[in-house]
């Protein structure tokens, strides 16, 4: 008797993103091997005209009329891209006007995508006891001595020694070592070697510390929440030193016990080596580091050890957030309000904390946002209940917040009748510091020696050849160097460009190595440490830098902005920040906030310990609101003034912005371009969004190519975000799309 039941549809077909060229879906055929062990995140081989491409599975549907190539090879039997690092792909790309493949190339590290091989190395070690070795070894002496000389090197191995090892301590080639393997002497096997960042290094343990009230408090809500398995995003607003970390951390060891994974952000890598310190001090469990400075062996052990559950804690930059953690349960962002965790500089244009908390609802996590200084959205969020808020007042350790001294630098300047680096007040300091033994922070948010090179007779400024932008004058390497592009001239000209003019310069401005050989001057038996992105370019110099200073071996740190952020120093009790007025004369409207939270946290640096801490801020506004706020470490004025602000001109946290692009090597053509594109989206959009003005960008051309702008405001993006996703460009014009930018100048 037949059923009347219909048929189950079979699901055979794969729609796939190939990893290159291509952001539209392609189907293929499921091999009848292959069927129903397909899942998307899955990645697999293809065939695409004559050639084999990798692709990433996204869907896998019915049947298809269509005759279909089938996919040639599945690359993993696990996905590669768990369910919810999928859904928030998507979610991205929607969110950020990104083709999927693009935010599946961000996801997923290069060496994952290229199928980089595990490094592997042979171990070779003895088949016969210790006695039978001993034994075989005084056999051989005398006939075989390289043989002997061989098991004489085994024998301090017991547990066995690399082949590339053996064959430099035995000083002999690999040809007694198979004869040895031929009489059973010996065995050889393949074996994994572990190329992650902190495989073979140990740390001092350390013991919990006693909560404070406060602390405690904030500790016990994301227990409940951890506990729960309940979604919950709660901002940390703690005073600097006020010991967020001992709050992260108690958090940490509750998420492990109850068998759920950990990402812990941070916003430098400058600070991912204290971070690590102090993990691998509290927990044996086995922690992941992720960030752009390590190899992409580094990066494949790394990713493998965290999917398959070895390595429960991660820690990193903004991309350790697509981590494959196996049952997430604790998100962290230290210094939430940082820029650094939004990417700018190339598509997709995410903000870290923003995917964070989005990561956290798929994965009904507790994502915790940490900052003495939070950005204003994220202070917004909590005081409407969008997040819950936990407050630190205090510092941890009794330990009390610097006194603040203000110096008006214009003062100095006719006091020294001219230019001067150093304020009295701040000399005096320093020397303070050096007789009694304690350590200073000078912060300088500039590098290089000299900020521009001018011709006298023509007022020409040197300019990179390819940007809009001054050369700055680096005495140690005697370059001009551009830091948009890397461009550099060396030596530099003893000719000026334009009036050919010979030997008649001037240098301006002052940078962090131009404030080290100056402060030499001054004090000959100072020893200072610089840490700027010219003396941290090659791996591993953060953190030597950083122990050097913690050790005192440097009475002085000088450095730009990765040293205002979240280190800690016991011993420093003077930080001075030379030049305090930076953001304050850039037209964005996040420039008092920019200014504020890196005075405040630079202070913060100061008195961590139980010594009183000073800050010295030299400035040539002394009078400015900002200035005055951020002396005081009042936050809660400044959120006050500045939330006004924003309400008034509808800036976000009221509205969302967007920030449309273009560049071009072509300047008229791509000014047109952008016009073209705003009078379009001016014709399809409502009246609830407002379209600014085209305009040059604060950086006008980069790399040889002209950069125009323009900004779209509205308080809701859904009904904008689908006319973006079809925006297009012709020839070599290309088009950004920044949703939620941070900078609206550059």
């Amino acid at each position: 008797m037949g059923s009347n039941l219909p048929d189950t549809p079979t699901m055979t077909i794969a729609a796939v993103l190939l990893d290159q060229a291509l952001d539209h879906v392609l189907d293929y055929a499921i091999p009848p091997p292959l069927v129903g062990k397909l899942t998307p995140g899955m990645r697999v081989k293809v065939p695409v005209r004559n050639s084999v491409r990798v692709a990433t599975v996204i869907e896998i549907k019915e049947k298809s009329s269509f005759q279909l190539q089938p996919l040639k090879e599945l690359l993993d039997e696990k996905p590669f891209i768990s369910p919810d690092l999928f859904l928030l792909a998507r979610w991205m790309s929607r969110y950020y006007c990104c083709p999927l493949r693009k935010v599946l190339k961000a996801i997923l590290p290069p060496s994952i995508r290229k199928m980089m091989k595990p490094k592997e190395q042979l171990l070779v070690h003895s088949a016969l006891t210790s006695s039978e070795l001993i034994a075989s070894c005084e056999q051989l002496r005398g006939e075989y001595p390289l043989q002997a000389q061989i098991l004489d090197v085994l024998l301090k191995h017991p547990k066995g020694i690399l082949l590339s090892r053996l064959l430099e301590l035995a000083k002999t080639s690999r040809s007694p070592i198979t004869t040895l393997i031929k009489k059973k002497i010996l065995t050889c096997q393949k074996i994994q070697i572990d190329r992650t960042a902190v495989s073979d290094q140990e740390y001092f343990p350390t013991k919990r510390k006693t909560l404070t009230a406060e602390q405690e408090t904030a500790l016990q809500y994301i227990r409940e929440d951890l506990i729960h398995n309940r979604f919950q995003t709660r901002l940390i607003h703690g005073i600097t030193g006020s010991g967020k970390t001992e709050v992260y951390l108690q958090a940490i060891e509750l998420a492990l016990s109850l068998n759920k994974g950990v990402i812990f952000l941070v916003p430098e890598i400058a600070l991912t080596s204290q971070t690590i310190e102090r993990l691998k001090g509290r927990f044996k469990e086995k922690i992941a580091i992720l960030h752009h400075r390590l190899s992409p062996g580094e990066k494949f052990d790394t990713w493998h050890q965290i999917r398959d559950g070895k390595a429960p804690i991660v820690v990193g930059a903004r991309s350790a957030l697509f981590s494959p953690v196996p049952n997430l349960g604790l998100l962290i962002v230290d210094e939430e309000h940082e820029s650094s965790y939004k990417q700018s500089d190339e598509s997709p244009s995410y903000h870290a904390r923003d995917v964070a908390v989005m990561r956290g609802k798929l994965c009904q996590a507790v994502v915790v946002l940490g900052s003495a200084t939070p950005s204003l959205e994220s202070y917004h969020n909590a005081k409407t209940g969008k997040y819950a808020l936990d407050t630190l007042t205090l510092r941890a350790d009794r330990a009390t917040l610097p006194r603040v001294t203000i110096v008006d630098m214009q003062r100095e300047f006719a006091l020294n009748k001219g230019f001067t680096l150093f304020s009295d007040a701040l000399l005096s300091a320093i020397k303070q510091r050096l007789e009694i033994g304690e350590q200073t922070l000078l912060f300088l948010n500039r590098r290089g020696y000299h900020s521009a090179q001018m011709c006298l007779k023509c007022q020409h400024v040197l300019q990179c050849p390819h940007c809009d932008t001054k050369l700055t004058f680096h005495l140690g390497e005697n370059l001009l160097a551009c830091h948009l592009c890397d461009y550099h001239l060396s030596p530099p000209p003893r000719q000026c460009p334009k009036c050919r003019s010979d030997g008649d310069f001037k240098f301006k401005g002052a940078g962090t190595e131009m404030v080290e050989r100056a402060l030499h001057a001054i004090f000959p038996q100072v020893r200072t440490l610089r840490m700027d992105a010219d003396t941290t370019r090659h791996k591993g110099s953060h953190e030597l830098l950083f122990k050097q200073f913690k050790a005192g071996k440097a009475d002085v740190l000088i450095g730009t902005q990765m040293i205002a952020k979240g280190l800690h120093f016991p011993s420093v009790t003077l930080v001075a920040v030379l030049n305090a007025d930076g953001s304050l004369q850039i037209p964005d409207f996040r420039g008092s906030e920019n200014i504020f939270q890196l005075l405040t946290q630079v202070a913060g640096r100061s008195g961590r310990g139980s010594l009183a801490g000073e800050v010295i801020i030299q400035t040539h506004m002394p009078d400015h609101p900002i200035i005055a706020l951020a002396k005081e470490q009042d936050y809660l004025g400044f959120y006050q003034t500045e939330i006004e602000t924003r309400k008034l001109f509808g800036y976000p946290p009221f509205s969302h912005l967007v920030k449309l692009t273009l560049s071009g090597t072509e300047e008229t053509a791509t000014q047109q371009a952008a016009l073209s594109i705003r009078n379009r989206l001016v014709e399809q959009l409502s009246s609830d969004f407002q379209i600014y003005p085209v305009v040059p960008s604060g950086h006008a051309r980069v790399k040889t190519r002209f950069r125009f702008q323009f900004l779209i405001k509205g308080e809701k993006l859904g009904a904008l975000l689908p006319h973006l996703s079809s925006l297009n460009t012709q020839g070599d014009i290309r088009l950004a799309i920044d949703v939620d930018p941070l900078s609206t100048f550059f």
